[in-house]
């Protein structure tokens, strides 16, 4: 038994992950995606709520292997995580969401620390949807949501006015959404 016992222990354990990460994400960077793959990809970001017995009747491999790909998809980064996509219309309705507003953020200063800061309390924030470094023009765009033009103005003080770094904001908002979509375009036939 070492003398320092589980701290010795938990530190080898962290060190062990690391490299088995770094490895584990070298390899499936490296990951080629088939006709099958491609296919499994293009039928989850339409509905992920598909059996795993229905995917692979669909892609016409066994269930076994297609179980195998879409883990192995999982594992390389390829689908981050499966959501529920709420109705913004009918949730609207129920509970007040009706103010969207596409936000262009400038910033005084650019240095790596001023950006990362910003984008960290954008990120934090629930009301930010989206947030986007961009270039050129502003350095940020974020997609906000609030329920109303009081709960808008409560972000803007959170976000915009308690930063002395934060130039020019520029926002729009939305009277109509004609088109919202998460799905990736992907090279299929």
């Amino acid at each position: 038994m070492c003398k320092f016992g589980t701290k010795f222990h938990s530190r080898t354990k962290s060190k062990y992950l690391t490299i088995f990460n770094k490895i584990k994400n070298k390899y499936f960077t490296l990951m080629t995606l088939d006709h099958t793959d491609l296919n499994l990809l293009a039928l989850l970001q339409v509905d992920a709520s598909l059996s795993n017995l229905t995917l692979a009747q669909r892609v016409g491999v066994s269930p076994a292997t297609c179980l195998r790909r879409v883990k192995a998809l999982h594992v390389a980064g390829l689908i981050e995580r499966q959501v529920a996509l709420l109705s913004a219309d009918r949730l609207g309705q129920q509970l007040g969401h009706g103010l969207t507003a596409l936000v262009e953020v400038s910033l005084d200063r650019q240095d790596a620390q001023a950006l990362d800061t910003f984008e960290a309390r954008a990120v934090a924030d629930g009301a930010v949807q989206q947030c986007y470094r961009v270039s050129p023009g502003p350095d940020f765009v974020l997609v906000v949501t609030a329920t109303d033009m009081p709960s808008y103005h409560a972000l803007a003080q959170r976000l915009f006015n308690t930063d002395a770094n934060v130039r020019n904001v520029k926002a729009f908002f939305s009277v109509k959404r004609a088109k919202f979509e998460t799905k990736m375009p992907l090279p299929l036939d």
